[in-house]
């Protein structure tokens, strides 16, 4: 089954590209990899929540925000390449806002992952980072990053 109707079974779809805030692009390719910029948890245009996890943000909701950051990455995988290209996830980067003492970070980063199976299925089987910072751009509680690898 292809990504794309993998997504539409699961009741998805890709949002719009999220427009860069700084100076790059949401996806580069080189060779058979593409580079997804880190991807924030913006919905409809603006941040989808704020603040630090494991203070006003609950792990849970920033798991939840974290799926959002998946499809945004998503989005822009597909607006490059066609999300159909995919041939698997390599890796993953979870960067998580974190109130001091949080150390639930792994958790928190599954919700991208959890999706990237979701999709994929055995191909979205991937190496991961989950990192805390004490803050992230526009107040973030959240960002991923991906590289995927895509047929040639």
């Amino acid at each position: 089954m292809s990504a794309l109707a993998r997504l539409e079974e699961l009741g998805l779809t890709l949002p719009p590209v999220v427009p860069p805030v700084a100076a790059y692009v949401p996806a580069v390719r080189t060779g058979s990899l593409v580079y997804t910029s880190g991807q924030l948890p913006m919905a409809g245009g603006s941040m989808a929540h704020t603040g630090l996890v494991g203070g006003p943000v609950s792990p849970q909701d920033a798991a939840s925000l974290a799926r959002v950051c998946a499809l945004n990455a998503l989005a822009a995988i597909d607006a490059l390449v066609g999300l159909d290209s995919v041939v698997r996830v390599v890796k993953v980067v979870g960067f998580v806002a974190s109130a001091p003492g949080f150390t639930g970070q792994p958790g928190v980063v599954n919700g991208a992952s959890e999706l990237f199976g979701e999709v994929f299925g055995d191909a979205g089987v991937h190496a991961r980072s989950a990192v805390g910072v004490a803050a992230l751009p526009l107040d973030a509680p959240v960002e991923v990053e991906v590289i995927v690898e895509v047929a040639v």
